[in-house]
């Protein structure tokens, strides 16, 4: 790709990158000093992404805040939002805005070339000449205000940050990682929090916030990437004339400073907030943190990469495993972060006892001292820089277009040296001079100067205290009592005034001229078509294969499923464990260590998994399949289906460790899981109480799954036999040829050699009768049956200082239509956003529909419970009254027809297809609902408030929260419990 750089840019490096195939360049804006990066070539996915460094000095959130609030109104586009009338109207792939320790990125990337120059030209009026300067609401909006309504009243703090940031604190791991980067930077920006703490989010004035933008929100500050099949010449005028040509260059003290090594580790404790019903005993987390050079060295970053790996998350890692043994903890894990400019390898044991902080730091020591003496497994290193390499070279990153995460990746050297912006694109070298360093013993030196004699570490301890969260609660209340006791009538009255200020503010549309400001395409700028799918019949002799013609870049891609009629709803978790299990336990032919480390030398992954297929217009009729996915390079096909079958037929459940610690790691994972991702787990589990998908979905992943394995681990001894009977009597019912399906996403050239490899596979396997399947039924699989919805309503409580609420139905499917997704856009960035979001505080929100007739609604880092739940019985009647102008109407058709045609991975697209075949979702349906959408109008919305009204009568309602709220709305729930 050849183009003129204009002459108010200097071209600083020109380097082509043939790992990813593109050409990049460094340019530097000659008047501004703006440093810019191009990525050239023939991906149509572009994106951009504008980055400042920006490194607070405190923990009041400013970077955080800024972040939320100059997307709030600008120069040229003043109305409130901009960000969500973009997300409503734009055709965008990716649309979002991050903060991190020590850069703050504003990414968007879309296919198309006028939506990608309107969202580009959106974001750089926002992060230069932003409202807040000119309102305070917006800070106090999305930040942080008092809030009292009437004289007597107690004034209580609120903001969207403020919420985001409790919520974030209300996770064990979160905290945890909080103390790590405290105890190893106490005299850089990395020892405070660039994300706001809550107790000191309301120490930050608008004045200091405003400070902070003019500080760091400045051209010479900036880091400008654009990626992909463009203009750049036309790209690169429009930023100078619009934009960069109006600042003077200017100096940024902005620098990440190196932390002064430690000469001696240090230690710290620190308590975290459990339930009042949660046992403190092995309840603990330790840490031991070290600080590991510096990121602009990518080949010891990715080589400690591998050190984590091998040492820790493998299974059977050697460090994990002498933790696990020695009873220190029952999840073992690591983790090393490169994406600031000291990069930190901590190890964690979970769930351990506080007396066990010396043995965990004797354990470690004399683990990697015989582990340095002795060597490591050179498979092992191999397996893992293979398995690093296949997803560097796949470029999979399911939803996320690949020029995000470059442009995500490059600043884990370009921030801090701008003589290795490329770095991290130009990995295949690394990975090859790193293989040829196995068994040279580079790898063992690497533990002994990096985690053996640095004394640049940390030990953290975190344990657990019952009631702090109570206790944190009543300090703030005390504070804001005491703070109203010191005020006079008049202040207060001037608080009521600011309280009614900003609500008025937030309830006060935008004008229709402010709103007509922000640049949309037209309804006729959209594809008539939908995205077709590909299932091509390949089977023979008895062997069901169906192909997904994609080009895959030499991968296969191969997913051997089998039906999983018959299953009870009883055995639903114990398919949640199986797939958890499997893999991770020995065969007839290898140990489950060395099944893991042949699996990571010769494939991509083999990773069992279990699917469900939701019929299309029938909420009431669901299939499901128990399966193994693979990933491979052509040459390795006939070892990943040898080795699938190896996994499904001769796994043994008879070590009685093994179980324990996968049960062990398996609930540690859950319960972090299910709270982070409160919001999911709350929808899931509502949509339980009334539709056999949500049964399912709960059953293998959710809180019945929970239920079940927290079971499992406290009567461990007492169940082990039960659930290996379980499990084999699973597998024995499951795997049998008649029941087997495979999907195969690639080339023909290759379908023969599949066959093969499943004729070998199905040779194995049982003969039986898929039971539940009518005679001459000729779909693939069969109606999964016995599953009984009940309504529940309960109340989870958490340690949190936040809550996710769900509300949900069902609706008569028959009266559905394709303006069911447009109301998804509707209530996400419309009804639920202004309610609950910009008025009620919380982060997020969102409602989720089918054709096949089910519905829920959600909230996320909420502060309320009863107000939103209000919020969502005002649907109907809003629904009942809905009203929107052409040009608004168009904009969620936009957003619903973006969400319909993101750009798939060959992966992904594969999995459409299958999925569409085995549900029996067809082409024409999908076309139709498709027609519906690009033709819907406010009647068409107004249509749906019956069938939301009818979805709302039931009730069914879930609630995963604070102790303090659930306990105040029991009420409410049928039951309560604790989350723990």
């Amino acid at each position: 790709m050849r183009f003129q750089i204009p002459d108010t840019y200097r071209l600083i490096r020109k380097e082509t990158l043939s790992d990813i195939g593109s050409e990049g360049y460094i340019l530097e804006h000659v008047k501004s000093g703006a440093r810019v990066m191009l990525i050239a070539n023939s991906d149509d996915n572009k994106v951009f992404n504008i980055v400042f460094r920006t490194t607070p000095k405190d923990s009041c959130g400013e970077a955080h805040i800024i972040e939320h609030t100059v997307l709030c109104g600008s120069r040229k586009y003043p109305s409130k939002d901009p960000f969500v009338e973009l997300v409503k109207g734009s055709m965008n792939t990716f649309l979002n805005a991050m903060t991190y320790p020590d850069k703050t990125m504003f990414p968007v990337a879309s296919t198309n070339d006028t939506d990608f120059k309107n969202l580009m030209d959106v974001y750089l009026d926002a992060v230069f000449y932003p409202n807040i300067y000119k309102n305070e609401n917006i800070f106090r909006q999305e930040g942080w205000s008092f809030q009292i309504e009437k004289p007597e009243d107690p004034i209580v703090y609120n903001g969207v940050v403020y919420n985001e940031m409790k919520g974030a604190y209300s996770s064990p791991d979160d905290v945890c990682d909080r103390l790590v980067m405290n105890s190893l930077f106490p005299d850089t920006t990395y020892g405070v929090d660039s994300g706001g703490m809550p107790e000191h989010i309301p120490e930050l004035t608008y004045e200091q916030f405003l400070n902070f933008h003019r500080t760091y929100y400045h051209p010479s500050n900036s880091y400008i990437y654009l990626y992909g099949d463009m203009d750049f010449e036309e790209r690169l005028n429009y930023l100078d004339e619009a934009y960069l040509s109006r600042f003077e260059r200017t100096e940024v003290s902005s620098e990440v400073m190196l932390q002064k090594p430690f000469t001696a580790p240090i230690h710290l404790t620190e308590a975290y907030p459990v339930g009042a019903e949660e046992p403190l005993e092995k309840h603990t987390y330790l840490t031991r943190n070290t600080v590991i050079g510096q990121s602009t060295d990518s080949m010891l970053c990715v080589a400690m990469d591998v050190l984590e790996d091998v040492l820790l998350e493998a299974p059977g890692a050697p460090l994990k495993m002498a933790l696990l043994d020695a009873g220190i903890g029952t999840d073992v894990y690591g983790s090393f972060d490169s994406s600031i400019r000291q990069p930190v390898f901590s190890i964690t044991a979970k769930n351990a006892d506080e007396s066990d902080s010396v043995r965990f730091e004797e354990m470690i020591a004399s683990t990697l001292e015989t582990i340095s003496k002795k060597g490591l497994s050179p498979k092992e290193i191999e397996a893992s820089i293979n398995s690093m390499e296949f997803r560097y070279r796949e470029a999979d990153y399911g939803g996320f277009p690949k020029g995000l995460i470059y442009s995500i990746n490059v600043f884990d050297s370009w921030l801090y040296d701008e003589e290795k912006p490329f770095e991290y694109l130009r990995q295949q070298a690394v990975f090859k001079a790193l293989r040829e360093r196995i068994g040279t013993g580079y790898f063992e030196e690497l533990i002994r100067r990096y985690l053996m004699d640095n004394p640049h570490t940390s030990y953290v301890s975190m344990k657990p205290e019952r009631g702090l969260t109570q206790k944190v609660e009543e300090t703030t209340e005390k504070k804001l009592a005491e703070l109203k006791a010191s005020l006079s009538g008049d202040q207060i009255e001037d608080l009521i005034r600011g309280t009614k200020a900003l609500r008025t503010f937030q309830e006060t549309p935008s004008t229709q001229e402010e709103l007509e400001k922000i640049p949309i395409l037209k309804r006729s700028d959209l594809g008539r078509s939908a995205r077709p799918f590909s299932n091509i019949d390949e089977s023979r002799d008895g062997i069901r294969l169906i192909r997904h013609d994609y080009q895959t870049n030499g991968i296969v891609y191969v997913t051997v499923l089998f039906d999983l009629a018959g299953i009870r709803q009883e055995d639903l978790p114990y398919l949640g464990i199986l797939r958890n299990v499997l893999g991770e336990v020995d065969t007839e032919h290898y140990s489950y260590k060395e099944l893991a480390t042949e699996i990571g030398r010769r494939t991509g992954g083999v990773t069992p998994g279990v699917s469900l297929f939701t019929d299309p217009v029938d909420a009431d009729l669901i299939k499901g399949a128990f399966g193994m996915q693979i990933a491979t390079l052509p040459d390795e096909i006939d070892f990943a289906l040898e080795i699938t079958g190896e996994i499904l037929l001769t796994s043994k459940f008879s070590d009685r460790k093994r179980m324990r610690e996968i049960i062990q790691k398996l609930r540690s994972r859950l319960s972090v899981q299910l709270t982070s991702s409160g919001h999911a787990t709350a929808a899931q589990r509502c949509l339980s109480y009334f539709s056999p998908a949500g049964v399912f979905n709960d059953g293998i992943g959710g809180i019945s799954l929970y239920h079940v394995v927290c079971d499992l681990e406290e009567h461990f001894d007492e169940r082990y036999p039960g659930l290996c009977q379980t499990l084999e009597r699973l597998l024995g019912s499951i795997l049998k040829k008649d029941r087997m399906l495979t999907s195969y996403t690639g080339r023909d050239v290759y379908t023969s050699q599949i066959l093969a490899g499943l004729r070998k596979l199905s040779g194995q396997l049982g003969d039986g009768e898929c039971t539940g399947k009518p005679a001459g039924q000729s779909m693939p699989f069969s109606c999964l049956e016995g599953f009984e919805t009940e309504k529940k309503n309960e109340g989870f409580r958490t340690p949190g200082k936040i809550q996710y609420v769900a509300e949900g139905g069902r609706f008569s499917a028959d009266k559905a239509t394709g303006a069911l997704s447009v109301l998804k856009v509707i209530m996400n960035y419309d009804y639920l956003w202004q309610n609950l979001r910009v008025v009620g505080g919380a982060y997020g929100c969102g409602g989720s529909f089918t054709r096949s007739g089910t519905a829920v609604f959600y909230s996320y880092r909420d502060p309320h419970l009863r107000n939103t739940l209000r919020i969502y019985e005002g649907i109907p009647e809003y629904l009942e009254t809905f009203y929107a102008s052409e040009r608004d109407m168009t904009k969620f058709v936009i957003g619903t027809i973006s969400d319909f045609d993101t750009p798939l991975t060959p992966r992904i697209a594969g999995t459409r297809s299958m999925n569409a075949f085995i549900s029996g979702l067809t082409y024409e349906q999908v076309q139709q609902e498709r027609n519906e959408v690009l033709a819907a109008q406010p009647s068409d919305i107004r249509a749906l408030a019956p069938l939301m009204r009818e979805a709302l009568s039931g009730g069914a309602l879930c609630v995963i929260g604070s102790e303090s709220k659930i306990d105040e709305s029991k009420a409410l729930f049928k039951s309560t419990e604790t989350l723990s």
